[in-house]
């Protein structure tokens, strides 16, 4: 094995310690029995499945800026458990391949799309989203959500992503970047430490962008209001024994996962990290 090779294995491992939560789909089922919701849509699971600041009104948000419509081809890079597929499916009619590193997210996502009943418009699968399995030119939209934090070679992602756009396709992300203070306070939602934080500034991803051939049509900082949000999540009361609540994300992020979202306000507040939203387009 070459070194390049060697380091894509290491990192690959790194990231998949990183976010695996060993048996998640029989956790998830567990819990969703617990709460008595032996049948659910797809709006129960809202809390659970949107893996990013904001969560389900960021997607439609994100939807409605890159104008998604029924029957357009999107892939989702980092799909996760599959919320913002099954969300583009469900109430945008397009047609979602997800993609992601994690086997337990994929393991979960087609079981909760079986449970509430997209399966017609999206596939997932369990796939390093750096390396290319797709033909040129297949799709309309290309997306991905807080994923490109954890990618080193964003040129070689933006390239790939560049080639799987058919002519005029759209690239949507919603991403992390750098502040003027560094490093970020970890543990963080996307990394327990610096060794899977790759963080760019946001004007380092339009040149990367840029150099990938992908041409802006919006780009918006939103960490204010992505930083009044988070403040609400982190000041919700825990849980009181004997209280039906719906699964949320906790389940997910893992035992940790308010440590991470503290963090997350305390380096929004020190400028450690700004939150971008970004839509591109494929220069012809």
């Amino acid at each position: 094995m070459d070194r390049k090779s060697e380091n894509m294995k290491t990192h690959q491992k790194l990231i998949i310690e990183h976010y695996r939560q060993a048996n998640l789909e029989e956790t998830i089922t567990a819990a969703y029995e617990r709460a008595g919701m032996n049948q659910i849509s797809h709006d129960d699971t809202a809390p659970l499945d949107e893996f990013h600041i904001r969560g389900r009104a960021a997607t439609r948000e994100l939807a409605e800026l890159a104008g998604l419509k029924p029957g357009m081809k999107v892939l989702d890079l980092g799909c996760g458990v599959g919320g913002p597929a099954r969300t583009l499916a469900a109430e945008y009619g397009c047609n979602v391949t997800g993609v992601d590193i994690i086997e337990e997210y994929i393991h979960t996502a087609k079981m909760l799309t079986d449970r509430v009943g997209v399966n017609d418009k999206t596939t997932f699968l369990h796939r390093d989203m750096m390396e290319y399995p797709f033909e040129n030119e297949t799709f309309d939209a290309v997306w991905t959500l807080h994923t490109t934090m954890n990618i080193e070679n964003k040129a070689e992602l933006f390239k790939n992503i560049r080639r799987a756009l058919k002519p005029e396709g759209i690239f949507i992300l919603y991403e992390i970047c750098s502040g003027s203070v560094s490093p970020p306070v970890y543990p963080v939602p996307w990394a327990s430490d610096a060794s899977i934080n790759f963080i760019v500034d946001g004007e380092e991803l339009q040149k990367l962008l840029k150099n990938a051939g992908l041409e802006k049509v919006y780009w918006q900082d939103v960490t204010e209001s992505s930083l009044q949000w988070y403040k609400k999540l982190v000041s919700q009361p825990k849980k009181k024994t004997g209280h039906k609540r719906k699964p949320g994300i906790n389940l997910v992020m893992g035992d940790t996962a308010r440590d991470k979202m503290k963090n997350v306000v305390l380096n929004m507040k020190e400028n450690r990290i700004r939150v971008i939203q970004g839509v591109v387009r494929k220069k012809s």
